[in-house]
């Protein structure tokens, strides 16, 4: 690599995204003789593993851009090109990339996609435009005590959520049905009230998706998820299954959130639920950043466009795809839990690829299906120390492991596969506990 090669500039990214850091920075160097700078709060030695250089700067800081600029001092000529890769960031991340005249979406609107009030607040202004094209706006009102619950619950027949306003992963979203206990989900969410609360009327389309993409190139992706309290995402699939008027009406909601939040050329993650007749739509929540369970790893294996290595393309001012091409297979991230609610030491169960192996041998001869066709691409453990995991997940962390696979057989529904696997890995994971307990008596 040359004295002075170009820099990239990552500006923060969540600790489960660290493979695709790696691998960002490994193809910016391979590719664009790259080193790869690292904007991150308190690094540890996991950051310096997977950058050339760490500038320790907290996103959420109200000084942020002042404080990594300082750091970057006049190395910051070197940066050639940059992303943010956090929700943390989207904002104070685009801010920071706009004082060094770098390509970003729009720093002054990235708040809507990072604080969900911020986002109600902005959607409820364009409700002229969004209505007539079928966009259904929630009420919603700003939670700061139990009243504002009880009151806000008094004018739901049809149940309501209660969520922080800036946390991800479904961290203390909590459904409550019409006449639920007010006081029990104010007490869940409490701890997220400096940082904001919100409570939405429930939106009962029953159908979730996601509009993905990079800059101008977009696809859909299906969620599936818990119902209940708790409407954790229990797996992600690709393609989904829509016919071409519904995937248009998700694409013209996609591209209004996107309009709202100032995403123009960077990744966007759009999550939207879609009416079970008619094409009517309701957004959950806007980002700008890749969607996370693994779809851009699903979107690589299905439609065979590594969207990592075009994002490093992008900020490189390279010209990137505008389209997928058609679909080889079909593919999921599926999420795998605990029979019952236990304290569990992933350590005792040994490699998490025997466990999935197992689990894939077992759906197969489920689905009287060929072992080869399907494929597994990745998957890992969830939780690294022993720590109580939920029978019913309460967020998306709630959860011990998770496999990428792809299947490559047309006439199993991908669904179908999602619930099967669902289902023998708790076989899988009961006979190793089982086994883990007898080896600790017999020693």
């Amino acid at each position: 690599m040359p004295l002075r090669a170009p820099v990239l500039l990552i500006v923060d990214y969540n600790l489960s995204r660290i493979g695709d850091v790696l691998h960002m920075r490994n193809y910016a160097r391979q590719q664009w003789g790259a080193e790869t700078w690292l904007v991150r709060d308190n690094p540890q030695n996991h950051d310096l593993q997977i950058s050339d250089r760490v500038i320790d700067a907290d996103p959420l800081d109200p000084e942020f851009v002042l404080h990594a600029l300082r750091q970057l001092g006049e190395d910051a000529g070197r940066i050639s090109a940059a992303m943010v890769f956090s929700d943390n960031a989207v904002a104070s991340g685009a801010a920071l990339l706009e004082q060094l005249g770098l390509p970003v979406d729009d720093a002054e609107l990235a708040l809507g996609a990072f604080d969900k009030l911020a986002y109600r607040i902005a959607e409820r202004r364009d409700r002229p435009l969004l209505e007539p094209l079928g966009v259904v706006l929630p009420d919603f009102q700003q939670i700061g005590c139990i009243n504002d619950v009880r009151n806000f619950a008094l004018r739901q027949e049809r149940g309501f959520v209660i969520k922080p306003a800036c946390e991800g992963n479904n961290r203390g979203v909590v459904v409550i049905a019409p006449g639920g206990d007010c006081e029990q989900a104010f007490d869940e969410v409490a701890p997220y009230l400096e940082g904001g609360v919100l409570a939405e009327a429930f939106i009962t389309f029953t159908r979730e998706y996601s509009y993905d993409g990079l800059g101008e190139l977009w696809f859909i992706t299906e969620k599936v998820s818990a119902t209940g309290r708790y409407p954790v995402e229990v797996a992600q699939i690709l393609p989904a299954r829509l016919s071409e008027p519904e995937r248009q009406a998700i694409r013209q909601t996609g591209e209004q959130v996107n309009r709202l939040v100032g995403q123009r050329i960077g990744p966007f993650h759009n999550e939207i639920k879609l009416s079970d007749t008619g094409y009517q739509t309701a957004v959950i929540e806007p980002n700008r950043r890749p969607g996370g369970m693994k779809i851009w790893t699903l979107a690589h294996a299905v439609h065979g466009v590594d969207l990592y290595a075009a994002w490093v393309d992008s900020v490189f001012c390279a010209s990137v795809p505008q389209e997928l091409p058609p679909a080889t297979c079909s593919a999921a991230t599926v999420m795998f839990g605990v029979p019952e609610d236990m304290t569990l030491d992933v350590v005792e169960l040994g490699d998490i690829r025997t466990l999935v192996d197992d689990t894939l041998t077992l759906a197969a001869q489920t689905l009287e299906l060929a072992k080869d066709d399907i494929t597994l691409l990745e998957c890992a453990w969830i939780i690294g120390h022993s720590r109580l995991i939920h029978a019913t997940p309460r967020d998306n962390s709630d959860f011990v492991a998770h496999a990428c696979v792809a299947l490559h057989d047309a006439r199993i529904d991908i669904c179908d596969l999602v619930t099967v696997l669902r289902e023998q890995w708790l076989t899988v994971l009961n006979r190793h506990l089982r086994a883990a307990q007898l080896f600790k008596v017999a020693s």
